[in-house]
């Protein structure tokens, strides 16, 4: 359901060479009867696509003569549409060895050690195809464009890109085939589908195996748990292709077959209580159709989801798309992602950064190593996307390599790969991202929201403003049971980070990130105090230039967000104080200090809000909340501070 399918090409080439090579059973190169009567058995049980029983009776005739060109050609054919493309090379090999002036057998040759992998070989069969051609000008501009295509291929082997795949080890893979990781912003879960062979209660008739979706907790240092069957998500029928939010909050993942579904396969949605996810429901209309939806990507907004689907008024066969979730289950009809990033062919396993800008996928469409390769492409300022660019040699291999992510900070990929150094199958790899193929960086803030008083986990909101144009670049929530959260931040901007909960006093807190390389994430619980004279909160999002009372636009958020709380409790009587550090005399500050206390209360009173429940006061340096022997404790006292004095 979700593995690249590589049987295009060898069909094709099956079909081909089948027709013009072996289309009777004369054989001039041997006269042993034992490899005669084994290779008219071995073409006799090809035309009756017998394919094994034609490869045994083939190479028993080899065995009896290794001489016997039929037979090799023969073997090269049938293990070419069986995709054992090592053994179609070699047979390949041996009947150009043989039979050298037969210019027919180069083409296949080419082909086939394009498809394993060997781009400067191929170019070699190529090139001698075309020069024993009798009418060279008649080759088709689909082959000339493969040979240039196996010549750029070489290119990127001679340039590769520098990186060391480590494999996830034995608590993440198996035997079976991994694939489609999905990772949280603080990279301590990670959920990834696995298929295994079918078993008694699989409930697909047609399947041989069965996908379903496994989970994973390391301690930060790459040690991961053994891998947790998610027994509240899977059932006998197909699960895979999901994603989490970058909160972990949300999961969307993609079933099949389903009594309820629109089309083969859907997506489905379920948000996390704790250590438990909720039950599974249908995504519905308009993101589900009578198509093929699979492989959603959540971004760090936690309202935009990019997918894949087959659906009609795409630019090709499987396409990327991407719809906004208004509220949990609602989505909004889909858009496609247009001509710079689709193409007439399949792009899948679609990513898309928590930077909200950078997207990761595979495609078959855009120049590549092999079936399909990783693509990166940055959304633009004016709303289109960037050339996709080739993440490069041996990321992209002429083997499966696809379903990439990466990590917030954008320095660490995690992808599954069919390596020989395997458990086997498809496993679950990362390495170090190169520098030219990451991300914006991205940190995150992460803690609990609980009672100020009685210490209870609560369940609120949290909003990460862009201060500059006051838009909500994430928006999430507190676990209810656990109080937990996480909130991706990009770098190089600087944020109102917000928790509201109606019945309390919101917490704001003024974040800025310039380097995220001396960023630790910031690791913090929020005390919520509840609506009751006497409580406080400092504004931290109120600004004032130098020395002075003007208030800066980035100050707009915070004091709407006040108005807000005055208009949601009509009854509620607040102070403005104004606070300075020690710098100066005491004159100059507690004039300072009321200058700004009353700059926001006249703001309070334009917006509308009755100045009988308004006061101001200027308290100059006499309440420091932090040493003013620093200059970090005097940023701290230099502050507007909001206190309910009545109802």
């Amino acid at each position: 359901m979700f593995k690249k399918n590589n049987s295009f090409f060898v069909i094709n080439l099956f079909l081909l060479l089948v027709c013009v090579s072996i289309n009777a059973q004369t054989i001039t190169s041997t006269q042993n009867t034992i490899a005669v009567k084994n290779f008219k058995a071995a073409h006799k049980a090809m035309k009756a696509k017998d394919l094994e029983k034609s490869l045994l009776y083939a190479e028993k005739a080899i065995r009896a003569d290794n001489a016997c060109i039929e037979a090799y050609q023969l073997a090269a054919e049938v293990t070419s549409i069986m995709q054992q493309k090592e053994k179609s090379c070699y047979y390949y090999s041996k009947v150009i060895e043989l039979a050298p002036n037969n210019y027919k057998s180069y083409y296949g040759a080419a082909y086939q050690y394009m498809e394993c992998g060997f781009p400067d070989t191929a170019i070699m069969y190529f090139e001698q195809y075309i020069n024993r051609h009798p009418t060279p000008n008649s080759i088709s501009s689909e082959m000339r464009n493969d040979l240039e295509l196996c010549r750029w291929r070489y290119e990127q082997m001679q340039k590769p890109v520098p990186i060391n795949l480590i494999n996830m080890g034995e608590h993440i893979n198996s035997n079976w085939d991994e694939y489609l990781p999905a990772i949280t912003a603080d990279e301590a879960m990670l959920i990834f589908t696995v298929m295994r062979p079918k078993d008694k209660y699989t409930i697909c008739f047609q399947c041989v195996t069965e996908e379903d979706l496994y989970s994973s907790k390391t301690d930060g240092n790459n040690n991961w748990t053994p891998r947790e069957y998610l027994s509240n998500i899977n059932t006998h029928f197909n699960e895979g292709g999901q994603c989490v939010s970058p909160d972990g909050k949300y999961m969307i993942y993609t079933a099949c077959n389903r009594d309820e579904g629109f089309g083969s396969c859907d997506l489905y949605w379920s948000k996390r209580l704790g250590d438990t996810w909720s039950k599974p429901i249908n995504c519905g209309k308009p993101l589900n159709t009578k198509f093929w939806e699979s492989q959603p990507s959540f971004s760090a907004d936690g309202k935009t989801i990019y997918f894949i689907s087959n659906r009609p008024g795409g630019e090709g066969k499987k396409d990327i798309w991407k719809t906004t979730m208004i509220e949990d289950g609602v989505f909004s009809e889909p858009i496609n992602l247009g001509k710079e990033i689709n193409t007439p062919e399949d792009e899948v396993s679609v990513f898309i950064h928590p930077d909200g800008q950078t997207l990761y996928f595979a495609s078959k469409g855009h120049k590549g190593m092999g079936d399909a390769d990783i693509f990166m492409s940055v959304l633009k300022s004016d709303g289109s996307w960037s050339q996709p660019v080739n993440l490069g040699y041996p990321i992209n291999t002429h083997v499966e390599d696809f379903s990439l992510v990466v990590n917030a900070r954008g320095n660490k990929a995690y992808y599954a790969s069919d390596k020989k150094d395997g458990f086997g199958g498809l496993d679950l790899y990362w390495f170090e991202l190169p520098t030219h193929l990451r991300p914006n960086s991205v940190t995150y803030f992460k803690g609990k929201v609980f009672d100020a008083q009685d210490k209870k986990p609560l369940a609120a909101t949290l909003e990460l403003m862009d201060l500059t144009t006051r838009q909500v670049v994430v928006k999430s929530t507190s676990d209810p049971h656990t109080g937990e959260f996480i909130v991706c931040i990009p770098t190089d901007k600087q944020y109102a980070f917000t928790v509201i909960n109606d019945k309390y006093l919101f917490y704001s807190e003024n974040i800025a990130i310039k380097d995220i390389q001396l960023q630790e994430p910031i690791e913090k619980d929020v005390a919520l105090k509840r609506i009751e004279i006497g409580e406080s909160i400092v504004l931290e999002n109120i600004f004032f230039d130098t020395d002075k009372s003007d208030l800066k636009k980035e100050s707009l958020a915070e004091l709407n967000r006040i108005v807000k709380l005055l208009q949601e409790n009509p009854k509620m009587h607040v102070e403005i104080g104004g606070h300075t550090d020690n710098v100066g005399t005491q004159e100059h500050n507690v004039k300072l200090s009321t200058d700004r206390a009353k700059t926001v209360y006249d703001y309070l009173i334009q917006a509308n809000i009755n100045k009988e429940r308004l006061s101001f006061h200027g308290y100059g340096f006499n309440k420091p909340i932090a040493d003013n022997d620093t200059e970090e404790g005097r940023a701290k006292n230099r502050r507007t501070e909001l206190t309910i004095v009545g109802f």
